[in-house]
């Protein structure tokens, strides 16, 4: 696939101050750069790190179908140590800023 419109807009948004980067770590080390809407919720990060995968999967090939139902019931997002459990919360609340990193950490079982 080629890149999207909406991917183009993310960045013409990025450009003009109206969007921001969150990297996204996992545990294997890897770093995912997802764009977000300035005052984007927990939510709407976790939508736009779906979207990014899905198109990277896409583009290389790979397993097609994700149940994201069950990646948030074993993952969680935090940033510095804070799980973000609010999905209706701003990501400005969490103190989260353009380029910042968010972990990508499998939950503990109870």
């Amino acid at each position: 696939p080629q890149v999207t419109a909406e991917e183009i807009g993310s960045q013409v948004a990025l450009e003009h101050g109206q969007a921001m980067t969150v990297r996204v770590c996992k545990a294997d080390g890897e770093t995912m750069p997802v764009v977000v809407v300035q005052n984007a919720s927990v939510l709407e990060l976790k939508k736009a790190l779906r979207r990014h995968v899905q198109l990277r999967q896409a583009r290389r090939g790979g397993i097609q179908h994700l149940s994201w139902k069950y990646i948030w019931r074993t993952y969680h997002l935090t940033f510095n140590g804070e799980k973000l459990a609010d999905d209706n919360k701003k990501l400005r609340e969490y103190g989260i800023r353009n380029r910042d990193e968010v972990s990508f950490i499998k939950k503990l079982r109870k």
